[in-house]
Order: structure tokens, then sequence, then C-alpha cells
């Protein structure tokens, strides 16, 4: 997995938008909140936010730990691309999305149209 990739992942998904922020994070965001967090500095990592009921079970795996500042909301932090295959890593950024959506005001999405 690159950045590039995760790019593409997070662009193919509707009203997506991108912004870097802190400096050395890009972040994928709909209507203004994030749902994938990717480091431009160092070896590729990034935050995503999980299911509830999955969050403890993925912070037990070697290369995922919880999101520093938003582990409470369960985000994790992958530190170790090779963690996830292809599939499993379009699976989690599209459920991040979908979680974070799922959360949005119904006025704000309904200007999505």
């Amino acid at each position: 997995m690159n950045i590039d990739t995760i790019r593409e992942i997070c662009k193919n998904l509707p009203h997506v938008t991108e912004d870097v922020k802190w400096g050395n994070d890009l972040c994928f965001l709909i209507l203004q909140k994030m749902f994938c967090v990717v480091s431009l500095q160092g070896p590729l990592s990034a935050s995503l936010k999980v299911k509830e009921e999955e969050f403890d079970e993925l912070i037990t795996k070697p290369g995922i730990v919880p999101a520093p500042y938003v582990a409470k909301h369960k985000w994790i932090l992958v530190t170790n691309p090779e963690v996830f295959n292809s599939k499993e890593w379009e699976h989690f950024i599209q459920q991040s999305y979908q979680l974070i959506r799922a959360k949005l005001p119904k006025n704000k999405l309904a200007q999505l149209g």
C-alpha cells in the first residue's frame, strides 16, 4: 500500500476533499470532517475510524495502535501498511468514510444532494 493508492480510494468516494493539516498530514474529508489521515513524512502510516466492536481486536495486531488523541472515538493508527491487504485497506477506508458520514447533520448532507 502507498499514499497514491490511499488517495485514489479516498477520492473515489462521493464529495471527498483533501487538505494538508498540521504541516505533514494529508487529510481526507467529507463536509470538513476527517475520515482518513495519512502521514506525509516518514514511513507510511494512516489513521481511520473503525466500528466500536472491531477496535479492541484491531489494536492487538502488530502494526496497529490506538490513534493518538482520537482513540477514544475508535480511531486506529496503522503503522505497518502491510497489516492489511489491498481489499482490507479499501474496506476500512470506505467504512471510516461511512461512519463519519453517518454522524453528519441531515441538513449538511442535504447540501450534497
